[in-house]
């Protein structure tokens, strides 16, 4: 998901299989932990809220609680209203915004969210504080995101290697930090934060089902999506290497015993 300033470079773009991804993430998949602070009447925040899919959710168990989602992105705004449209979720709304420079008042939200959204950040921290800025006293930031080094699958498939060595050095080369599930507790003690709790939870990708629906988004975006754009513009791969890469990517998901990990780290902070 996607709350960035203009100047940092999203390493995953908004390909449709990026953005099929993001849509399939709900509340309970993603944000679990958030979940016991969303009590009827909370004022929620939800930065780089993408599609929205996580954001409606919040608003039905806040309601009749306001909420607001933010994106960068005009395009993936104007979806996000779709969907609150489509599932009549009134209580709802979003907004371009940059999580760098909130245009909203200090103490407004008791709530505020991030979802894989630090991790693409130039300045995690800087955002931290902003976000802190806009909570109420006593109100909480909760923030998830994923760990690439953390990440295993089974089989061994060398072409993974080869993905998550790429994934790395793109992302690094654009600034961002994709390992940055580890890294959230310090980063909410550099912003101030001195009530800090710290949880992790997975995704799998371990049934037949699970397994084509990850291989598939994931062949897509190495060969279609902004990650491929800028595996070829830095130089760090050729349309060969990519096209390698998403068949390893389709070899694991027909794995009969094909087995995928992704872990994320989750701290909420109270503000």
């Amino acid at each position: 998901m996607d709350g960035q300033t203009p100047d940092d470079v999203y390493t995953h773009g908004h390909h449709e299989s990026v953005v099929r991804a993001h849509a399939a993430r709900t509340a309970q998949n993603s944000a679990a932990f958030v979940l016991p602070h969303l009590t009827p009447g909370a004022r929620v925040l939800d930065v780089g809220c993408g599609p929205g899919s996580i954001t409606c959710d919040f608003a039905v168990l806040a309601a009749p609680g306001e909420v607001l989602g933010i994106d960068r992105s005009e395009d993936i705004v104007a979806q996000a209203h779709a969907l609150a449209e489509e599932r009549d979720v009134p209580n709802v709304r979003f907004a371009v915004g940059n999580v760098y420079d909130l245009d909203l008042a200090d103490e407004t939200f008791d709530v505020v969210h991030a979802h894989q959204v630090l991790q693409h950040l130039t300045d995690p921290v800087a955002a931290l504080r902003e976000m802190r800025r806009v909570a109420k006293p006593g109100g909480i930031v909760a923030v998830r995101d994923a760990d690439f080094h953390g990440m295993s699958w089974y089989p061994e498939v060398p072409e993974l290697d080869e993905w998550m060595e790429l994934y790395q050095r793109i992302a690094r080369r654009n600034g961002a930090e994709p390992d940055a599930g580890r890294r959230l507790v310090s980063w909410m003690q550099e912003a101030g934060f001195t009530d800090v709790s710290p949880t992790s939870s997975n995704w799998l990708y371990a049934t037949p089902q699970l397994r084509t629906w990850q291989a598939r988004v994931w062949s897509e975006r190495v060969l279609h999506s902004a990650f491929a754009d800028q595996a070829l513009e830095y130089g760090f791969a050729d349309l060969v290497d990519l096209e390698r890469i998403a068949a390893g990517w389709h070899r694991w998901g027909s794995s009969s015993d094909g087995w995928f990990l992704s872990p994320n780290g989750e701290v909420t902070g109270r503000a």
